[in-house]
């Protein structure tokens, strides 16, 4: 009888022949990291325009505590309630030179990612009904049904409710915004989960009485939606950590993909700045007196949630011996790329290879984020601005080695041995 696993075999045992041979030399990753705070004045300031301690409350608060995807869940569902503010504020814009076709098809594609996102984490809800706060009614504070039926933004809001149906088709509830819901689901509580009105209250920025800029607006309600999913990442982050240590590598794995699609997401807020009136946004970046002072202080680096997420998701390097079961080698030696190459090549562990996966695609997507927000400052403010020095660490990360060495090393080891093989 053939052996149909002969090849599985072959490469395994060509492997154990070969690996202290043939195995590229591990990276040397420097320990110190590129990223850092801006000074504390600048980013105090920048948390006091965006009324981030406010919200952090909102986010932090636990109204229900047994439900655990609340921490994750409560702050992805207020960015979206904040979207829908951002695009009340955007189709009361009376001015003239305002692309609003362009800012519609962009709000509909933030507003679609965003639900995807939350329907996502909805089906990743390990208790289901149990926990989730469900019930009849629908929300009455959401700005979204307001939306639906005003003239000028009837057809986002019609579009965003049929979105929602379309998403949370998988989910066991629904999210109760006067979406159709033809199957019946419940529904969240969403106005006890998301305090709509508590989110609107913040609604102006402490320059609004005395800056007047249209951009003003924008520019306040796009950061919020931003640290909002950022302070969500952060909670996705630990949550990973967790399930890493307890050996739970296929939900870990679940979760590594959604912090992907939230970099990804936050690059897609970061455009919206290219939509900003360019001398209207200049003259608020005069009145706001947002400037570079040196090293270090690209405009992102005042946010100290994304220096945090950034630093998280640089320190799941630290998590690849656990997932493999193997020490690293105190002598240096390719212990783990070893692992790493015995996995790839039995297929022992589906789980384990899929969360390996998923870290280096969070790599990708937070080097690429800081790739595309210089090029970015370049577009709004002129390329004046990414020649500082105060911009020398944002190419730094995207030009450092790779932080999974051994990763990267099995799979050079396995391309060069399958292109000469035969």
């Amino acid at each position: 009888m053939v052996d149909m696993d002969w090849k599985r075999k072959m490469v395994s045992s060509e492997l154990s022949s070969k690996l202290h041979v043939t195995i590229p030399s591990p990276f040397k990753v420097p320990v110190s990291s590129p990223i850092s705070c801006s000074a504390p004045a600048a980013c105090s300031a920048y948390e006091l325009y965006l009324r981030l301690p406010e919200l952090k409350k909102l986010w932090s608060s636990r109204e229900f505590p047994q439900w655990n995807d609340e921490p994750i869940l409560k702050p992805a569902l207020q960015a979206l309630e904040i979207t829908f503010r951002l695009i009340l504020s955007v189709c009361s814009d009376t001015r003239p030179y305002t692309n609003h076709r362009e800012w519609n098809r962009r709000l509909d594609s933030l507003v679609t990612n965003q639900i995807h996102l939350i329907a996502a984490i909805c089906e990743e809800d390990e208790e289901g009904d149990r926990s989730a706060p469900l019930g009849d009614k629908r929300s009455s504070l959401s700005l979204l049904p307001r939306l639906a039926t005003w003239r000028k933004s009837e057809a986002l809001g019609r579009k965003i409710l049929c979105t929602i149906d379309n998403e949370m088709r998988r989910c066991k509830y629904t999210l109760g915004l006067g979406e159709q819901n033809i199957s019946g689901k419940p529904n969240l509580r969403y106005d006890a989960v998301c305090k709509p009105n508590e989110v609107y209250s913040l609604k102006d920025n402490p320059y609004a009485d005395h800056i007047d800029n249209e951009e003003n607006q924008t520019l306040y309600v796009l950061h919020q939606i931003l640290e909002s999913w950022i302070h969500a990442s952060g909670n996705l982050l630990r949550r990973i950590n967790t399930r890493i240590e307890e050996g739970r590598f296929g939900d870990a794995a679940s979760d590594v993909y959604l912090v992907e699609r939230i970099w990804k997401l936050m690059a897609e807020i970061e455009d919206l700045h290219v939509l900003m009136d360019p001398e209207d946004f200049l003259k608020l970046k005069k009145q706001l007196q947002i400037k570079s002072n040196g090293q270090n202080d690209a405009f992102c680096f005042r946010s100290r949630g994304l220096v945090e997420m950034m630093k998280m998701t640089k320190d799941l390097r630290e998590k690849v011996p656990a997932v493999l079961g193997v020490e690293v080698d105190p002598t240096g030696g390719p212990r783990l790329q070893e692992a790493v190459m015995r996995l790839y090549a039995t297929k022992g562990d589906c789980d384990k290879i899929h969360l390996l996966q998923g870290m280096q695609a969070v790599e990708a997507a937070a080097k690429r984020f800081f790739f595309a927000y210089k090029q970015l400052v370049a577009v709004v403010m002129g390329s004046a601005e990414t020649s500082q020095e105060s911009c020398d660490s944002l190419s730094q990360i995207f030009m450092e080695p790779t932080y999974f060495p051994s990763l990267d090393a099995a799979k050079t080891f396995l391309g060069e041995f399958w292109s000469h093989l035969g």
